[in-house]
């Protein structure tokens, strides 16, 4: 009887992925030379469900005002808070702040560059410690996001989707890794390539640089996997919650709930809970008198007195101008 023997994987061929990606490459700013561990850390964190397009400008803006972990550590939370902007997952920010007072504070003001040391830090999971100690430090560990596990899965196994994500995928990717000072490089071109070329829904396969390709060789099997949902925004939680830190970002002091209550009219019982939301992540705090403000500025208020005379005050103006338009 014939025993059927399973099929090697194919391999990706570094000297077609390098060559290419030396050519196709994106000027992007934190591949730059001279660019430090801490701002590369800093670009995973914003690059985080969020495209190349939004952060650029954002990144640019956050290294010149905190090239360090320490200068981050001293902003204060709500100014971390408002330099994210509207790059979504605020929480991000929250957790880079954190992160940079332990790095400050425990390792140097540097960045650690082991892979076990950078999963101890806040906000640092799988992917980030391993981009930052190949990308920063130029370490042969396998580096995998979304992109890359659909280059290896259709490349390597001749499938359209990549499985779930599982401990496996590091192996694949590891074993795919040239054993010299090239893998940095192999692995930052893999992703690109999955970035640009190899995309999830329209793969542009004509100017893809690997001469072969697993996927290519079977003939384009459709997938098989559910069809991708697009993640919509309006309306959602998220956009809320935008919503509600847009009006918080824009005022030095805590502000009452009415002024927070009209930045969301469509749907109050989900304003109300993405506003508890706020709070439960220590992105927002409430001040002694009912008011709400950014982490960390509950303590700039007025007193409630003076506040209330702001109030009136505004409220006569607005009178008195009424009057003399009559």
């Amino acid at each position: 009887m014939a025993v059927i023997l399973p099929q090697p994987a194919s391999m990706i061929d570094t000297g077609e992925l390098l060559d290419w990606y030396a050519e196709a490459q994106r000027d992007l700013p934190w591949r730059q030379p001279g660019v430090s561990a801490w701002q590369i850390l800093v670009s995973e964190f914003m690059l985080q469900q969020t495209p190349v397009a939004r952060v650029e400008p954002i990144w640019r803006d956050w290294i010149a005002r905190w090239p360090t972990p320490s200068a981050t550590a001293a902003a204060s939370a709500a100014d971390v808070l408002r330099a994210w902007g509207k790059l979504g997952y605020p929480r991000r920010a929250k957790r880079l702040h954190e992160c940079a007072t332990v790095i400050a504070a425990d390792h140097g003001d540097v960045v650690p560059d082991d892979v076990d040391t950078l999963l101890s830090l806040p906000g640092i999971g799988a992917y980030t410690a391993r981009a930052v100690a190949c990308f920063a430090y130029r370490q042969r560990v396998p580096v995998v996001d979304t992109n890359v596990r659909r280059v290896v899965a259709r490349a390597v196994h001749g499938r359209y989707d990549a499985a779930a994500a599982s401990v496996r995928d590091l192996d694949d990717v590891a074993s795919l890794l040239p054993d010299d000072e090239r893998a940095p490089t192999f692995s930052v071109a893999l992703m690109e390539l999955g970035a640009i070329v190899c995309t999830a829904r329209s793969p542009k396969c004509g100017v893809c640089p690997l001469s072969h390709c697993a996927w290519r060789s079977l003939g384009f099997p459709a997938g098989t996997g559910p069809a991708r949902k697009v993640q919509k925004f309006a309306g959602t939680d998220r956009q809320v919650r935008g919503k509600l830190l847009d009006v918080l970002r824009g005022s030095d002091i805590p502000v009452t709930r009415a002024q927070l209550d009209v930045a969301w009219l469509t749907d109050t019982a989900q304003r109300d809970r993405c506003l508890d939301s706020l709070l439960v992540d220590g992105l927002v705090e409430q001040t002694e008198d009912g008011r709400f403000a950014l982490a960390g500025e509950a303590g700039n208020q007025a007193p409630a007195g003076e506040a209330g005379q702001a109030d009136s005050a505004q409220s006569d103006s607005a009178a008195a101008e009424a009057n003399r338009r009559r």
